[in-house]
């Protein structure tokens, strides 16, 4: 008796083989757009962060004591110079104070990174004002600690020098 093998793929074999062919070329397709997922989801914070204190200089002139209560940490801690304010102070400095800030921006702002949720920010903020006396313009040499947590990155720490004119 001999057994006839037929050498030729089943049906099945074939349809398989196709499936996965086209599973394969799929993966292949797809990989590059999720590794750049991967990439943002894990990118440094810097882009962020000059986002935020940008939105600083805004809400300065703005008086944006919304936008302030979110940014400042809770046990947030501010000097200028040799002036020490709590989160409190300068919140109400900002909402109240008796100069009105007409213009604020950054310059040659770097981010210094330590770890994924840690952060300093260093920079020049130049910020003119209305005052009762009339129009100045200061410039701050300034250093902003922030920290990334379940509120997002806030800034817990932030050090102004005022330059000498």
């Amino acid at each position: 008796m001999s057994i006839i093998v037929d050498a030729r793929p089943s049906l099945v074999t074939t349809l398989m083989h196709r499936l996965l062919s086209h599973v394969t070329l799929l993966l292949a397709l797809s990989a590059p757009p999720l590794v750049a997922q991967q990439k943002s989801a894990t990118t440094s914070p810097g882009a962020e962060l000059i986002r935020l204190e940008n939105q600083w200089t805004t809400g300065l002139v703005k008086r944006d004591r919304v936008l302030f209560d979110k940014l400042l940490a809770p046990k947030f801690v501010y000097t200028e110079n040799d002036k020490l304010m709590s989160r409190a102070e300068v919140l109400h400095e900002v909402a109240d104070g008796s100069d009105r800030v007409t213009a604020a921006h950054n310059e040659g702002m770097v981010v210094h990174e330590y770890g994924p949720t840690t952060a300093v920010v260093t920079g020049w903020l130049i910020v003119a004002f209305q005052g009762k006396s009339g129009a100045y313009t200061n410039r701050y040499r300034f250093t902003d600690t922030w920290v990334k947590g379940g509120q997002g990155w806030q800034i817990v720490a932030a050090q102004d020098y005022l330059a000498p004119k």
